[in-house]
């Protein structure tokens, strides 16, 4: 079964959410960081909608329509910029991909694309977070071609400590 990567569509919007919140619970990615902390986060997470309007979310989908992964990718103008601080560099934020889609390239071809659209602006570098104990994304991130930048960690709120990674682009 092949998928395409495009931007969401509103009545995907809370499957898209839905696939956030679900993949971060599944990595356990939602826990250890204070109750008050992961509750805000996972609202965060669920709301694709506002994501979509002031970022662009992507999702993959499938043949049959079923959305098996999503990012937010985020340009020059958008609020959802933690890292990306100059007009010349890109980020992509909350990836997450779902049970049916994994290891199947859903994950890579988000990334692509969120890579792409930095190309086409101009961008010359793409940085992002990560927590610590997403290694699975740190090894997709690598593959890409992402090193770990340690003067972009941060810590975002008291118990959340964020790895920064960079990646160079070259002009095409």
């Amino acid at each position: 079964m092949s998928f395409v990567v495009r931007p969401a569509r509103p009545e995907e919007y809370a499957e898209a959410g839905r696939i956030t919140a679900e993949g971060y619970h599944a990595d356990r990615l939602l826990s250890g960081h204070g109750e008050s902390a992961d509750t805000m986060y996972e609202v965060r997470l669920r709301d694709a909608g506002q994501r979509a309007r002031e970022s662009e979310l992507l999702v993959a989908v499938d043949d049959a329509g079923h959305v098996l992964g999503t990012v937010t990718w985020c340009p020059a103008d958008s609020p959802w910029r933690e890292l990306a601080a100059r007009a010349d560099q890109g980020e992509f934020r909350m990836l997450s991909v779902a049970a049916a889609g994994r290891r199947r390239g859903v994950g890579r071809a988000l990334v692509e694309a969120c890579l792409q659209r930095a190309r086409a602006a101009g961008m010359t570098e793409v940085v992002i977070s990560s927590l610590p104990e997403m290694t699975a994304a740190h090894a997709l991130y690598r593959r890409v071609g992402f090193v770990l930048a340690p003067e972009l960690d941060h810590t975002p709120v008291p118990g959340v400590n964020l790895w920064g990674f960079r990646l160079r682009l070259d002009p095409r």
